[in-house]
């Protein structure tokens, strides 16, 4: 069987800037969590170190957690409902003192991981005929934005308050849920398929293999 592979673009847009919202919430977390836990704790060092070791362990959570739920329900639903819940949880993190924060940082952590791998396929299957450039786009230009964005977060830190600078966090999964809303979960070609380019002639070129979810 032979199917034609259509790239989706404007899914493809609306799910890289997902992407960015993600590595912007979380990026800026990574780079201040120690120090705002430590400032909510007293000045505790020990504080800081356990914010980040409850940060990444969350991740690892999210990471697995995000593939058995995708079994379930489809990629879209999952990575949609992980903003939402994470949108309180960011919110949790800001607002909440002490030893309180501990465990937002593991919801916000597990909630923003559950759709990392999702968003990376979801992306390959936008984009059938180019499934090279949209992993290097979903992997790699995205992700590496949200490093552009700490030193703002930093910035405004040092002219007002950690938790001012932080506060706007909250909107970043805010805003992937919403472009998530409209996303479309992708058709899984058939084991055994293969995509064809279709160039603007009309023509086809030579067949290339498909991912599907039998290798």
């Amino acid at each position: 069987a032979v199917t034609v592979g259509r790239d989706d673009r404007p899914s493809f847009v609306r799910l890289s800037l997902a992407v960015v919202c993600r590595s912007i919430v979380f990026v800026g977390l990574s780079s201040f969590i120690s120090l705002y836990a430590q400032e909510r704790n007293g000045g505790s060092t020990a504080a800081g170190t356990a914010a980040l070791f409850v940060l990444y362990a969350g991740g690892a959570v999210g990471s697995v957690l995000g593939g058995r739920l995708a079994d379930r329900w489809d990629r879209v639903t999952v990575s949609r409902w992980s903003y939402l819940v994470t949108v309180g949880s960011v919110a949790g993190v800001v607002l909440a003192p002490g030893q309180a924060l501990y465990p937002f940082v593991a919801l916000t952590s597990a909630g923003l991981y559950v759709p990392f791998s999702l968003q990376v396929t979801l992306g390959q299957d936008y984009l059938p005929t180019r499934v090279g450039t949209a992993g290097g786009i979903t992997l790699g230009l995205t992700v590496s934005i949200g490093g552009l964005v700490s030193p703002l977060i930093g910035g405004v830190a040092d002219a007002t308050s950690l938790r001012t600078a932080l506060a706007p966090l909250v909107l970043m999964p805010a805003l992937s849920w919403w472009l998530f809303r409209t996303l479309p979960e992708p058709a899984v070609p058939r084991s055994g398929t293969v995509a064809v380019r279709r160039k603007a002639d009309g023509s086809d070129d030579a067949p290339a293999p498909v991912r599907s979810e039998n290798g």
